[in-house]
């Protein structure tokens, strides 16, 4: 259930609603926006919801129930769209951002030459592996807090934010210290425990869709980390896991439309992952930000055929640039910027 408050409602209404909320059992979640005060009302109490009892309270406009379990994710709970700000833009707005880097931070001078590059490209953040979660074991694993040292060297030298995947609820205080947005994997999309962790920080999360995950399955892996009280949430489409053995997985686009209907949050496409062929990455991209794609996350590598992970899916620096300027210009034939 949603309050929806009066334009111009008092700091003491507010507060009697909030109160009325917690009174019942229930948790409280304020979104307030530039005309109105939206009071979300959300959890299990064995008292049961009475939306008279609350449309009648001073400074209510109305109440709606809300049918979807994924509450706070919602357009009924915000129906204007978040902005999630990262270096000086916002993701969300309408400029189409790029994350770019490699799949793996695999020394020093590599991960500072590819920021380099991806940012002289119009990149606006960095992205790149310090823990690497992988098939096999035996494959690498990557380099730990060396290697996020290494990318807060690349982001004092380039000044791009860093985005880097965290797995475990025991390694979130340390990336925090190092990393500007943490990024839940497809792998990690329905860890609970580490979902609520990062949910208790003020880092922006970049959720990634699993790989065998519905579309209700991402927005309530979202409502987890919203729910503690983190509203800096950012939703990827990577590609699922089809029949189709034609590309690495199966593009989704149809759900960045409808992520844009469901949800406020900020939607990226990881055209990377979701066909692992770097050929096919352009076109994906494109397509992506046809569809209405806020920002896009793609693998780039100085030297792909000497990867330790995911080369195959990786763009030179050079194919990198030239899909920038295809995705500007396919932002402004949809009137947005990138």
């Amino acid at each position: 259930m949603i309050v929806i408050m009066k334009p111009g409602a008092g700091v003491q209404q507010i507060t009697d609603v909030m109160n009325r909320v917690r009174g019942d059992g229930y948790a409280p979640h304020l979104t307030e926006g530039e005309q109105q005060t939206i009071i979300g009302v959300v959890g299990e109490s064995p008292t049961p919801l009475r939306e008279d009892n609350y449309s009648s309270m001073d400074g209510v406009e109305r109440v709606v129930r809300v049918s979807v379990p994924y509450k706070l994710a919602s357009r009924h709970f915000n129906p204007a769209d978040t902005l999630v700000p990262l270096n000086g833009s916002q993701m969300g707005g309408n400029k189409v951002l790029i994350i770019a880097g490699p799949c793996s931070v695999e020394s020093r001078e590599q991960i500072i030459e590819v920021a380099e590059q991806v940012k002289e490209a119009g990149a606006t953040a960095l992205r790149g592996g310090a823990f690497k979660p992988r098939t096999s074991p035996y494959s690498f694993q990557g380099f730990g807090e060396k290697g996020l040292q290494w990318l807060a060297e690349a982001r004092e030298r380039t000044g791009l934010p860093i985005v880097t995947e965290v797995m475990d609820t025991a390694q979130v205080p340390l990336v925090c210290q190092y990393a500007d947005v943490l990024q839940i994997g497809a792998r990690n999309m329905q860890n609970f425990s580490l979902l609520n962790a990062v949910g208790q920080t003020q880092h922006t999360i970049l959720l990634k869709r699993g790989m065998s995950s519905t579309v209700e399955d991402l927005l309530m892996s979202a409502e987890y980390v919203l729910s503690n009280g983190n509203k800096r949430v950012m939703l990827c489409e990577r590609g699922i896991r089809t029949f189709e053995r034609a590309t690495r997985n199966t593009f989704d686009v149809n759900a960045i439309p409808v992520l844009k209907a469901l949800t406020h949050l900020p939607v990226l496409a990881d055209p990377s992952h979701a066909v692992g062929l770097w050929e096919y990455v352009e076109s994906i991209a494109r397509a992506a930000v046809a569809a209405g794609a806020d920002g896009l996350i793609v693998e780039v590598h100085s030297k792909p055929e000497e990867a330790v992970s995911d080369g195959r899916q990786s763009l030179k620096p050079d194919r990198f640039k030239a899909m920038v300027d295809q995705v500007k210009r396919v932002a402004n034939a949809v009137g947005r910027t990138a």
